[in-house]
């Protein structure tokens, strides 16, 4: 199904509320709104195959943008608000978009950048130098549907946590505007997906994961509740208040929601939340233990990324069997390869692949594109990991982010779990640093839950702490503190910028 067709059967039905102001746009709203859109977009030169690129907040236009441009059959790149004029510039120019949209709030970013010449731009709640009215452009057009519908398609950039961001790309289809995407059926089939769904959304929806459940909700008619910050009390009392039915997280947002006072999690009812989706970043096993204790056996856990080549979910009953695995793979087949491609048997890590997934390439860079891709022409996201005899698969870092020590490879994710479990501590990045002897040290950076606790004392604790639940050289041999880590509101860790910070004029391995 497509939101069109719920403007004809639920039109007063809301399509999205918005957690803190309120605001409801109605699926005869979104409807509308995405018709003129799209009749807008025509009526600017865009053609079906070409690409727009907007960057926003949470807010209702979100969708009345994604919408219009999808049943344009345009390409559609999503941009965090979170990233850097040069790294704006950087997709914009790469992407190679026809237009541009922003908001008001975006001003004091979106004006220094270096526009491709002759791109429209407009702005949403006001203009800026540069920009024209969104509202006032949309608002010239009709609210019929354009006569040449097709389906368009999300075109989205990896985060860049490890280097420059990578646009991911996929053939359009040809399909019939409203024909649904692979997605679709999924959703029903994994998590109980339908028009009774109301789905709370607290990430930034140009993040992959918050914009395919969202908007898959929305083909099936439901409702999304999104959050335009994530706070992990007022997440509780959206769930109360809307009879929310599922959700979509990132394990930090657990650590957050799991050190609430315990009379603030008590507080609010959640009989109605059957389903909690968690992915994006891996999970600390006690972490992940908490919230089952909490909600009850809901909370659903998948590995995959924007390149689509691969699916592995877990439910929690498998999960609470096979604890710390991300499950098994229900789209593509799994082999684990070393680095010169030879498959390893269970319980050995090397690379994660997939074969039979769908393809997918880097856009406008071949040389990345074949680096992702096995002799054999199985994929990879960059990804470590084993699967165990059942076939589960268990993470253990990123490529990028091994530590060699000595000859010895460390696995920081590992490290960054035990860390986590500390209930005085709300995040944590383990990398590695200059080592005269070793090559490189393992390093942890902390952010506590109050900075009064940065001490040596607290250090020592910390390193303490690890060595009790890990073998010594795995365990930080220094600890500083940080007020907030550069965490992704997607909850991707932006270590590299942690690491360059020991790395000066030094080889860094992370690109």
């Amino acid at each position: 199904m497509h939101p069109s067709h719920f403007a004809a059967t639920t039109p007063s039905k809301p399509a999205v509320v918005m957690a803190t102001t309120g605001e409801i746009l109605t699926y005869r709203d979104l409807n509308r709104h995405a018709n003129q859109g799209a009749q807008m977009l025509r009526g600017l030169g865009l053609k079906t195959g070409e690409h727009i690129a907007y960057m926003l907040e949470n807010r209702a236009t979100f969708y009345e943008v994604f919408w219009a441009a999808q049943r344009a059959g345009l390409y559609i790149t999503p941009i965090s608000t979170r990233l850097t004029t040069g790294e704006i510039d950087y997709i914009l120019r790469d992407s190679g978009a026809k237009l541009f949209i922003t908001s008001l709030g975006m001003r004091d970013v979106v004006v220094k950048l270096s526009l491709p010449p002759g791109i429209p731009c407009l702005m949403i709640d006001g203009v800026a130098p540069g920009f024209d009215s969104y509202e006032r452009s949309v608002a010239r057009y009709p609210a019929e549907p354009i006569a040449d519908l097709a389906g368009g398609t999300q075109m989205l950039y990896s985060s860049g946590t490890t280097g420059r961001p990578k646009g991911i790309k996929r053939q359009l289809a040809g399909d019939a505007f409203d024909t649904p995407n692979r997605y679709y059926q999924l959703t029903r089939k994994l998590y109980g997906f339908d028009a009774d769904t109301v789905y709370l959304s607290p990430a930034p929806l140009y993040h992959a994961a918050p914009l395919m459940f969202s908007t898959s909700v929305q083909s099936w008619g439901g409702t999304v509740i999104v959050m335009e910050k994530f706070d992990a009390e007022h997440a509780l009392m959206l769930i109360e208040r809307h009879r929310v039915t599922h959700s979509q997280w990132v394990p930090t947002m657990f650590v957050r929601l799991l050190r609430l006072p315990e009379p603030i999690r008590r507080r609010y009812q959640l009989a109605t939340h059957r389903c909690a989706i968690h992915a994006a970043a891996p999970c600390p096993v006690d972490i992940k233990k908490q919230m089952i204790e909490w909600w009850g056996p809901i909370v659903h856990e998948y590995y995959a990324g924007s390149e689509g080549n691969g699916f592995v979910v877990i439910d929690s009953p498998d999960w609470l069997k096979h604890p710390g695995s991300v499950g098994r793979a229900i789209l593509g087949d799994l082999h684990i390869l070393d680095e010169h491609g030879l498959e390893q048997p269970p319980g050995v890590t090397g690379g994660i692949y997939f074969a039979n997934g769908p393809a997918f390439e880097y856009h406008n860079d071949p040389a990345k594109t074949q680096s992702a891709y096995s002799a054999k022409g199985w994929s990879t996201l960059g990804d470590v990991g084993y699967v165990d005899d059942a076939g589960y698969l268990y993470l253990t870092d990123r490529k990028a982010y091994m530590i060699i020590s000595g000859g010895v490879n460390i696995y920081p994710q590992e490290v960054e779990n035990v860390l986590t479990a500390h209930p005085q501590i709300v995040d944590v990045a383990v990398f590695g640093v200059p080592n005269e002897e070793f090559g490189e040290e393992v390093k942890a950076v902390v952010q506590p839950i109050d900075m009064a606790l940065a001490t040596a004392d607290f250090a020592s604790e910390l390193m303490a702490y690890c060595r009790e639940r890990l073998a010594d050289f795995k365990c930080p041999r220094s600890i500083d503190f940080d007020p907030e880590l550069p965490r992704h509101a997607n909850g991707k860790l932006y270590k590299r910028i942690l690491r360059d910070r020991y790395w000066q004029n030094r080889d860094s391995r992370i690109i």
